[in-house]
């Protein structure tokens, strides 16, 4: 048991450590020299952040595509055959940030996988918490969890509105009723917004809103299946998940990392990945639970 996470560290240890210099040059450089702040507009338009690799914006793909072109690139076997990959594949016209988001999607399950398996956080599974982190990324974590607290709020309203008119309605119905007052609750956010004057609520998308409600049904299941503390229990820590994904999905360095070494973050996930599954023994959490029945023994 020792071993497989002394293995487990040690493979994180070496993604940091192989050249995170060589990343975080490259990528520093590709980021465009601030200028001079043009003179202000009547009506600006939303900016994005620039490590929001959610959006096809050239404040996103501008500094990626300048950070692939800055690698010089060996024989394409044995050890670059993705690398050439991705710069064709850019060069064809597939956005950067997509290529990264998918190369980041396998190190953010992994990490979601050993907080749940060897520290012990609970949570919805691992894609949900993984969505979640993406939908933090596109929108802001401040926002996303503002806008779950409102979906949670009113499916719970829901709930105990059918309970005390006594409407005994199938489990398909009353999500799909659930739904209803959800996407009602958030028009209405919506139609406030001009009045708040917050560009992300302004310019939201319905992706998050959908991947928000994907986590309500798992919240309104465990709720009805066991009660309503375990399922606040289990949401808040799928939030916590998502927030420990979102910081690898926003660090800039990483994100310069991964696109200019594929091949080492795919091969060490998937080792990361072989390892974790052969893990039997205690979570951390399991250990401070138990750690007066462990001492006695």
């Amino acid at each position: 048991m020792k071993k497989i996470i002394i293995t487990i560290l040690t493979t994180f240890f070496l993604i940091f450590s192989f050249s995170p210099a060589l990343a975080q040059t490259s990528f520093a450089t590709a980021l465009p020299t601030p200028t001079q702040s043009p003179e202000p507009v009547e009506s600006p338009a939303p900016i994005v952040s620039p490590s929001d690799i959610t959006q096809k914006t050239e404040e996103t793909l501008g500094p990626l595509e300048e950070l692939l072109k800055s690698q010089t690139l060996g024989s394409v076997w044995p050890s670059n055959p993705i690398k050439y990959a991705i710069r064709g594949a850019v060069e064809s016209g597939v956005p950067a940030n997509t290529i990264v988001l998918l190369l980041l999607l396998p190190v953010v399950a992994t990490v979601i996988a050993i907080s749940r398996h060897i520290i012990g956080i609970r949570g919805f599974g691992i894609f949900l918490p993984a969505a979640l982190s993406i939908t933090f990324v596109a929108i802001g974590p401040i926002l996303g969890i503002s806008l779950f607290v409102v979906i949670v709020l009113i499916s719970t309203f829901v709930r105990i509105f059918t309970r005390k008119l006594k409407i005994r309605l199938q489990y398909l119905p009353r999500m799909a009723l659930i739904l209803w007052f959800v996407a009602f609750g958030i028009l209405g956010i919506l139609f406030a917004s001009p009045y708040l004057n917050y560009a992300p609520l302004m310019n939201m998308s319905i992706f998050p809103v959908l991947v928000l409600t994907l986590l309500v049904e798992d919240f309104t299941r465990i709720q009805t299946g066991k009660s309503v503390q375990t399922a606040f229990r289990l949401t808040f820590q799928t939030l916590i998940l998502s927030l420990i994904a979102y910081v690898f999905l926003t660090l800039k360095t990483f994100q310069g990392y991964v696109l200019l070494n594929p091949e080492i973050v795919l091969i060490a996930t998937f080792v990361i990945d072989i390892l974790l599954g052969r893990f039997v023994g205690l979570r951390y959490m399991e250990y401070i639970r138990f750690k007066k029945l462990i001492k006695s023994k």
